[in-house]
């Protein structure tokens, strides 16, 4: 039950696949079943995006991935994971794999219901 959102930075279109290609791709990453991994995608116009004590590089397109899993990996499953995850977003939206920056969520297993259905 993978929920991976993916908040892309920039002003420029996206293609109309995109969701479902990072959907495939997190699915070989994290090895789920078929309809097992959810994926949105959300974009961040760039006059909304800033680091601080600079002005952003031109060509600096950031990628933020949040991760819901029931339990995370832990140690080098959990690097393995991660790296897989950020060179495969990375593919799909064309972007620098320095550019695309992953966050696991706590383990949602206990505290997320679907269909109002807690699952366990």
């Amino acid at each position: 039950m993978p929920i991976v959102d993916v908040e892309i930075v920039g002003s420029e279109p996206v293609a109309s696949d995109l969701a479902a290609r990072l959907a495939e791709m997190a699915g070989q990453v994290f090895g789920s079943p078929p309809a097992s991994t959810w994926v949105r995608v959300r974009l961040l116009p760039r006059h909304l995006y800033a680091e601080n004590g600079t002005a952003t590089p031109e060509g600096w397109h950031s990628v933020f991935v949040t991760v819901l899993k029931a339990q995370r990996p832990a140690g080098t499953a959990l690097e393995t994971e991660m790296r897989a995850l950020t060179e495969g977003v990375a593919s799909v939206c064309g972007r620098p794999a320095e550019c695309v920056h992953v966050l696991y969520e706590s383990d949602a297993q206990g505290r997320i219901a679907f269909g109002g259905r807690l699952r366990t």
